[in-house]
């Protein structure tokens, strides 16, 4: 019988280590209830030793963030192919399965965590907002975006959000019927832009063009039209 040795981690493998820690405690409940104590004991040293690779919770948190936005952009990336509602829809599968994974965390993160005015805080949020406009506008194959397809796509990037922090709050709609829902309201959002515009009208039917009779799109003109009748 032998005894294990504990491994020495080097500096940048224990700081990767406790911001994984962080991440999943953060994720299991809002930042401002977890303690440097509770990081501590999860990642198994001592609270000194947290402090020598952070100097507080808040660059902790804002460490956790970074991964995690990172990680929420990725949810947004797409390849080009196929019908663009059918692209959207698995878009918003990966989203709702990173709020599902982190939901106190998401929840503290849009309604103000612990980090309330931390330019740090903003800047990643923003970032992972930029990271899914360019994203989507990419999908609609418009180089030079204009501002109403800048509203339309920032407008709906707000409303998946507020989507998501609502389902939080009791899960009271099934979460697949939100996904639908989603895309369905990106559709309605350049319907109606496009109905007063004539280049978001082009950008609009071109998007639709290759989109299969059974599509999400698809599937929300036969509704409106079966509500209409």
């Amino acid at each position: 019988m032998t005894t294990g040795v504990r491994r020495r981690m080097g500096v940048e493998e224990r700081r990767q280590q406790l911001i994984g820690v962080a991440l999943d405690l953060f994720s299991r409940r809002s930042p401002d209830e977890v303690s440097i104590d509770e990081i501590a004991s999860a990642a198994g040293i001592s609270r000194p030793l947290v402090y020598h690779y952070f100097p507080g919770k808040l660059s902790l948190y804002e460490a956790a963030l970074k991964r995690a936005s990172d990680d929420l952009a990725e949810r947004f990336v797409e390849p080009r192919e196929g019908p663009l509602g059918a692209r959207l829809l698995r878009v918003m599968r990966r989203f709702f399965d990173f709020v599902d994974e982190h939901g106190p965390g998401f929840s503290a993160l849009m309604r103000g965590g612990p980090s309330v005015g931390s330019t740090t805080t903003n800047a990643l949020v923003d970032g992972v907002r930029q990271a899914a406009y360019l994203e989507i506008v990419s999908h609609l194959r418009v180089e030079r975006p204009p501002a109403r397809l800048e509203l339309v796509v920032r407008s709906w990037i707000s409303l998946a959000e507020a989507t998501a922090l609502i389902w939080l709050d009791g899960r009271r709609i099934p979460r697949g019927e939100l996904e639908v829902q989603l895309v369905h309201d990106f559709a309605a959002l350049a319907a109606v832009s496009a109905a007063s515009d004539a280049e978001m009208a082009a950008i609009l039917r071109a998007a639709l063009d290759q989109e299969p009779t059974e599509s999400p799109f698809a599937d929300l003109v036969t509704r409106l039209v079966a509500l209409a009748s």
